[in-house]
């Protein structure tokens, strides 16, 4: 990848650190709405709504608050917006036909190979920006960080991505029945090769691999929890694990006997483009295993197929007591803040359990709830809240949030040694997961704190060092060969930048803080930047408006969403 040159901006650590240091907000707790409440709050009509709470909102159900979107929350109300959403339907991408070609030439291979990772990673990107369906991409990435398949390890990841984003609004029970028999998933963690010892099978054997994330991962984890999320103990105090290396054992035999779907597409070869077709059963019945298993002390009984007991599996998850609390937890930590309080997380376990039609595991119910929920609305006033809530902008919603407030449709792209790339963020790449376990876990702490905050492992010195380079350098360096074409063919709105700037300071600072900081950007932080302002000559108007933009957005402010 191509090296980004350091900036021309004020070159004094002493500026960089003040515009880091002076952005906090004094903040105020309000127990009795986060710890005593019941209920969720009420639909508010537009009159109601502030620009600053719908700003906010816009950045928990979306890839980051424009103007239309904050407008469209205005006007609708929350959970108005909610329902609109849930009415769309799901906005996916299917990989060109001719960039799936198998071949067994070596360069040919490779250059296939290179153009589906671009296909995949735009996709990604281009549908995170520009997508009407907002919430149900932010949810379908929720899920996929814990639910993950890589690029890297199977084909067939935009496939398995676009039936996340098919699940993101339906229920928990075809989410993992889907997950369980989609081929990029048997190929990812082995369950298309997982078969029972039997006379007929010489030399198989179960293979364990799925059934151990499905329970560690993906539904209930590996200790017992209570419904607001905290450790179940005994009477010595000792954590109680959830499931034991045996019951691993029985669910990979209960797992036994899928394999990939019939090609149906004229096309032939390794890259399975018939990856957009759930697993089936084997035709030669002994190839699952029929005898009874016992799983967490549950029995499942002898005789049933494979699909049969599948469907048998998932009931016996989703009854679990485990399964409210883990996946609420990851959703709201994703959505709204890292650490929540044991009520709120026991309010959205309530709602897991009973969507209020006596159903568990409705998403639809469990993302409204979350949203709405008094402890996810109560620092739509500034400067009320806890100080110890909020969520950290993982890379990929910093990256997205930036892009979207500047209006751009397309991610940029660069060429490396020839080879073009799609810029993306260093440490947080969507289509390559670096493991089954994701970029962090749901329970990472804060360093040195009990407070959650898995995100913050990502935000290392190469995530700070691309924050204050990527713009300039994607929109503005002549030494970027790429640098006119992203300015083509993202659209993003580079004028409405520079023409703030050349009017004055004060109208682009009015710009900055409206459109990315909900028109209430930090004192201190304004003031910070109209000295960067004022003691920075170089450059085009377009450099400097962007120096500028980059120095506001790595702060706090901005990359805590409160």
């Amino acid at each position: 990848m191509a090296k980004k040159p350091l900036l021309k901006t004020v070159g004094t650590c002493a500026l960089i650190c003040a515009t880091f240091l002076g952005c906090g907000r004094s903040d105020t707790t309000n127990d009795d709405v986060r710890h005593n409440s019941t209920g969720q709050v009420s639909n508010q009509a537009k009159a109601n709504i502030s620009y600053y709470a719908a700003a906010r909102f816009a950045e928990q159900v979306s890839f980051g608050a424009t103007p239309e979107l904050i407008e469209e929350i205005q006007k609708l109300g929350f959970e108005g917006w909610i329902d609109a959403q849930f009415a769309l339907p799901a906005t996916t991408g299917s990989m060109p036909r001719d960039i799936m070609i198998a071949t067994s030439d070596v360069t040919e291979k490779m250059r296939i190979e290179q153009k589906q990772g671009v296909f995949r990673a735009d996709n990604f990107w281009s549908t995170a920006l520009t997508a009407p369906d907002q919430l149900r991409q932010r949810v379908a990435w929720s899920i996929f960080q814990y639910i993950p398949v890589s690029q890297g390890a199977v084909n067939g990841s935009l496939e398995y991505y676009n039936m996340l984003r098919k699940n993101a609004f339906g229920n928990y029970v075809d989410l993992l029945r889907d997950v369980t028999i989609h081929p990029a998933m048997g190929v990812y963690l082995n369950n298309e090769q997982n078969r029972p010892n039997s006379p007929e099978c010489l030399g198989c054997t179960p293979n364990e691999n799925y059934a151990r994330e499905l329970m560690q991962l993906f539904s209930v984890g590996v200790v017992q929890l209570n419904a607001d999320g905290t450790t179940v103990r005994d009477a010595q105090r000792k954590v109680k694990e959830t499931y034991t290396q045996k019951d691993v054992e029985e669910l990979a035999r209960a797992l036994t006997g899928w394999t990939a779907p019939p090609n149906t597409t004229g096309l032939s070869g390794q890259y399975w483009p018939h990856f957009n077709q759930p697993m089936v059963p084997e035709s030669q019945a002994f190839l699952h295993d029929s005898g009874q298993k016992t799983v967490m002390g549950n029995v499942l009984k002898a005789g049933m197929s494979a699909p049969e007991e599948l469907n048998a599996v998932v009931a016996m998850l989703m009854k679990h007591q485990n399964v409210a609390p883990f996946v609420s937890l990851r959703l709201i930590q994703h959505l709204v803040m890292s650490n929540p309080s044991p009520q709120y997380l026991s309010r959205i376990s309530a709602k897991f359990q009973n969507n209020g039609k006596g159903v568990a595991g409705d998403l639809r119910a469990v993302v409204k709830a979350i949203l709405l929920d008094p402890e996810a609305r109560i620092a739509d006033q500034i400067n009320v809240g806890d100080k110890n809530n909020g969520k950290l902008r993982e890379p990929i919603l910093w990256q997205t949030a930036v892009y979207r407030g500047m209006g751009c449709k397309r991610m940029t792209h660069g060429i490396w040694q020839g080879i073009e790339y799609v810029d993306g963020v260093s440490n947080q790449d969507p289509v390559n997961i670096p493991s089954i376990f994701s970029f962090y876990q749901a329970t990472d702490l804060a360093p040195g704190s009990n407070l959650l905050a898995p995100e913050q492992k990502l935000l290392n010195t190469v995530a700070f060092t691309d924050r204050l380079g990527t713009l300039n350098w994607r929109f503005a360096d002549p030494n970027n060969p790429t640098y006119q074409e992203n300015l083509s063919k993202t659209a993003c709105n580079m004028n409405e930048l520079s023409m703030a700037f050349k009017a004055s300071p004060s109208a682009y600072l009015d710009l900055v803080s409206k459109r990315w900081f909900r028109g209430a950007m930090p004192t201190t932080l304004r003031n910070n930047l109209l000295s960067l302002i004022q003691g920075d000559s170089w450059g085009t108007p377009e450099q400097r408006a962007l120096s500028v933009l980059q120095f506001a957005l790595t702060s706090p402010s901005f990359g805590v969403i409160k």
